[in-house]
């Protein structure tokens, strides 16, 4: 079969391939040989600048037409480096390969090929090309999607700030509060973790085939390769360079960036739950969309599906993200290769997170505040204000206040506002005091 999205394994590749579509720009095979070509370029390019005796005459105007190597970098280029690859059965050294076919196309810089990859080990290349994706795709397609969550819930907090709801501690009635604060919990939730994912300093190892700088030591024992490589990193990279290091990455800060997405993750499994448990309560109603099928028996139903959808897309996010924080950090000696063919599937987790954030996003803009049901379920809960009446009693020094309004509660009797009233004018306590009580209900009890 031909590869499209109705062919494709994975269905983050197919049926949701337009949800992750922006993705592919930094996780695909594509992507991924296009951020190698972008550091073997910047890489000589700041040998250049440094510049080494050998590239003292390499015409600096010539930079601008080797960045648009990566820059126009096509589809059909792609190809042509897995072609070279069917030859060199390694993929970076098809894409040095590559880089030198374009210095030919160019013309005129025979001299110059040999300090294409000079010094480096593959995976210099790859420790910095897949954190340099791995940013640009949380500053560019996920970190846009988390904002846009957080800043619906906060409208829906702003929006619903004064509406009473029953709360639910154990699943059963518990002091009010008020919709608007419930969801500005997730607000503040989602924000605090979402600054410490954006805390977590994505790191690049640069530094020869075991980390210190061997070949280019021998080669140019006059310069400060460690100052050199902190240079480039930072500031053709914008990363930061692992100081000590085997041949690969040691992927700490990477795995503390997965453990902090997945957080996040967990924050809105939560979410959705909440929401689902909302619709089944009846609180939210939900759009309904011409055309659609809530069951194929059942013609009444609307379901959460949106929610549930998001969840099942969470979990699969999560238990990746854990998988690659737990093994990258572990290598024999120097390195072995179980690293490599895991980073190709960092993109995996992050599709699955957007999946699902969209599918929170659709679910909560099919709300429909049910007020109605809200306020019945508080009037019909009056054993709620049961705390206030205590908490009040205990300040006036009443005798016993905890223990009287529990014989009352703590019976199969229906708490209605009746019976709390009949209580309060059996107390003995000033009229003021009685006033006092009769005036909470379980709409205004909802606090600060």
């Amino acid at each position: 079969m031909k590869l499209d999205s109705l062919t494709a394994v994975s269905p983050i590749d197919g049926r949701y391939r337009a949800k992750v579509e922006p993705l592919a720009g930094y996780f695909s095979e594509y992507a991924l040989i296009r951020y190698r070509i972008r550091v073997e370029i910047e890489y000589f390019i700041t040998l250049c600048e440094l510049p080494l005796p050998q590239l003292a005459n390499f015409d600096h105007k010539l930079f601008d037409r080797l960045r648009d190597i990566y820059r126009y970098f096509n589809e059909e280029n792609a190809q042509r480096v897995k072609d070279i690859e069917k030859t060199t059965n390694h993929d970076v050294k098809a894409v040095e390969y590559f880089i030198k076919e374009q210095f030919d196309a160019i013309g005129g810089l025979e001299e110059y090929k040999e300090f294409i990859h000079f010094g480096l080990t593959s995976q210099d290349i790859n420790n910095t090309a897949t954190p340099l994706a791995l940013k640009e795709a949380l500053l560019n397609v996920y970190y846009p999607q988390i904002e846009e969550l957080i800043s619906q819930l906060k409208a829906y907090a702003e929006e619903w700030k004064d509406v009473p709801m029953l709360a639910k501690t154990h699943g059963q009635p518990a002091s009010p509060t008020r919709l608007g604060k419930e969801i500005m919990v997730y607000v503040y939730r989602l924000t605090e973790q979402l600054n410490s994912v954006k805390s977590c300093p994505i790191t690049a190892k640069f530094g020869g085939a075991t980390g210190n700088y061997n070949a280019h030591h021998v080669a140019y024992p006059q310069y400060n390769w460690k100052e050199f490589g902190n240079k480039f990193v930072s500031e053709k990279l914008g990363l930061s360079r692992e100081q000590w290091t085997t041949q690969i990455s040691n992927y700490d800060n990477l795995g503390e960036l997965f453990d902090a997405i997945r957080r996040i993750n967990t924050i809105i499994i939560d979410l959705d739950r909440d929401f689902w448990m909302y619709i089944s309560m009846e609180y939210f109603k939900q759009k309904i969309k011409a055309g659609e099928v809530g069951s194929s028996a059942m013609p009444h139903k609307v379901n959460p599906i949106d929610y549930e959808n998001s969840e099942g897309n969470l979990g699969m996010a999560n238990a990746i993200l854990q998988f690659l924080a737990q093994k990258l950090p572990v290598s024999r000696l120097q390195r072995d290769l179980t690293d490599s063919t895991v980073l190709r599937n960092v993109g995996v987790p992050l599709g699955h997170s957007i999946i699902a954030i969209q599918s929170t996003l659709k679910g909560l803009r099919k709300l429909i505040l049910n007020e109605d049901k809200l306020k019945e379920d508080l009037n019909n809960t009056w054993a709620v204000v049961a705390e206030a009446i205590q908490t009040i009693l205990r300040r006036e020094a009443y005798p016993h206040p905890y223990e009287a309004l529990k014989a009352l509660t703590r019976t199969n009797k229906t708490m209605t506002e009746e019976t709390i009233h009949e209580f309060i004018d059996g107390l003995n306590v000033s009229d003021s005091i009685k006033a006092e009580l009769r005036a909470i209900t379980p709409s205004n009890y909802t606090g600060m």
